[in-house]
């Protein structure tokens, strides 16, 4: 896997540049998991964290598949890794778990999560869950929430690999 990192436009609509820094921030996520066993992807390093890059892949998977179809589509396809039992399910890996059902589930879930908004413009409100008070999420509010979820998330994976391999880098 080459992951091929795009900076985001510097003058753009906010549209565009929205969607561009979200997908920077996927790239960047895949980019830190690139050129590693399976092994070293499911190596929790950070300790005592449980944290692995393989679990923060599987769970940016479920945080894609919720926002951008329970909660802006109103469907509910349910959990891929969590449980009510294992609510921190995606970050616990079995042996049976594999990088390439990780990755290809989560690549799935983004694609899914591009046709969804396709479909919405910026100001439109969200088919499914809202806050506890009733009120909608708009397709601006997931797209700005899903970068600072992603950019969090990369954050932990810039620590993780470090202590796995020793890389850095943004």
């Amino acid at each position: 896997m080459t992951v091929e990192r795009l900076e985001p436009a510097t003058t753009a609509d906010e549209r565009t540049m929205l969607e561009g820094w979200l997908d920077y921030h996927r790239q960047t996520l895949a980019w830190k998991c690139e050129g590693l066993t399976d092994a070293q992807l499911r190596t929790a390093s950070v300790e005592p964290s449980e944290l692995s890059l393989m679990g923060l892949v599987r769970h940016m998977a479920e945080v894609e598949r919720i926002w951008f179809r329970q909660v802006l589509m109103a469907e509910d396809p349910g959990p891929i890794y969590y449980s009510e039992e294992d609510p921190d399910g995606e970050f616990h890996l079995t042996e049976a778990d594999t990088w390439e059902e990780a990755y290809a589930t989560w690549q799935a879930e983004i694609d899914i999560a591009r046709r969804n908004a396709a479909g919405f413009g910026l100001d439109d409100l969200s088919k499914g869950r809202s806050r506890p008070s009733g009120e909608q999420f708009n397709l601006r509010w997931i797209l700005t929430h899903m970068i600072e979820e992603y950019a969090r998330h990369n954050g932990h994976a810039d620590l993780v690999r470090e202590r796995v391999d020793g890389a850095t880098g943004d």
